[in-house]
């Protein structure tokens, strides 16, 4: 068994974060499975609960492993791999979708711009325009993990009828829209769960996310999509890659 080092440098919760990491990684600690608990540890390494707290909960934060209320903590499953130049600002669109009913609709409602300043702002409307939109709300799933949450606000007065087609399996496009998005503009950032987004996305609430907003535009520059999406960040990683 290797021991913690009392005399090292490296912090205690340093070293219990990286004997823990080792035992993820040979797969001695497995994925979904609990690990030891905060006594057990102090007892195996003769140290303090603090500093098994604060190693556990550090481990916790950057998402390796995954606390469940009354039960205990668990190794949080491998991650699924989002490469960044397979993603584009279409990849979460439901106009460019080739049939959006296939998505993993969570919820179909108009919502008043009145509500929305930040939507109003993505489509250069005024600040007190009363133009609706349809917010269509859904999730991602790879490989039976829900690996994203988005909320898509499409403008009503360019597509009235955008909600009674995705409900009726339509192709929204084909034929009946002139409006077909060209071009992106993606902005991404990250930021933390909250209880809502927690419930979802199957996470407990303060978890980081991956968010990134993205404007669709038709072919003459208007905005026709204004598409919210917040990737896991202990599910998904985005690689860049580039060539000169």
């Amino acid at each position: 068994m290797v021991a913690i080092n009392k005399y090292s440098n490296v912090p205690l919760y340093c070293q219990l974060k990286n004997l823990i990491v080792k035992k993820i990684e040979n797969g001695e600690f497995e994925a979904d499975k609990k690990i030891p608990s905060e006594q057990d540890f102090c007892e195996q390494y003769n140290i303090s609960r603090p500093t098994v707290r604060q190693a556990i909960n550090e481990l916790t934060a950057t998402g390796q492993l995954y606390k469940l209320k009354g039960k205990g903590t668990f190794v949080s499953a491998q991650k699924t791999y989002i490469n960044i130049k397979d993603y584009t600002g279409f990849t979460d669109s439901i106009l460019d979708s080739n049939n959006p009913s296939e998505k993993n609709i969570l919820s179909i409602e108009v919502v008043s711009g009145n509500n929305h300043p930040k939507v109003l702002e993505a489509f250069g409307y005024k600040s007190e325009s009363k133009n609706e939109f349809a917010a269509i709300t859904y999730t991602n799933t790879l490989s039976n993990d829900v690996v994203s949450l988005s909320v898509s606000y499409i403008p009503l007065a360019l597509f009235p009828e955008i909600c009674e087609d995705i409900q009726s399996n339509k192709d929204v496009l084909r034929g009946k829209y002139p409006l077909i998005p060209s071009s992106t503009k993606s902005l991404l950032d990250v930021i933390n769960t909250d209880q809502k987004e927690a419930v979802y996305l199957k996470l407990q609430p303060g978890q980081p996310l991956i968010r990134i907003n993205n404007i669709l535009y038709s072919k003459s520059g208007q905005p026709v999509e204004y598409i919210i999406t917040k990737y896991r960040a202990d599910k998904t990683r985005l690689q860049f890659e580039n060539h000169k």
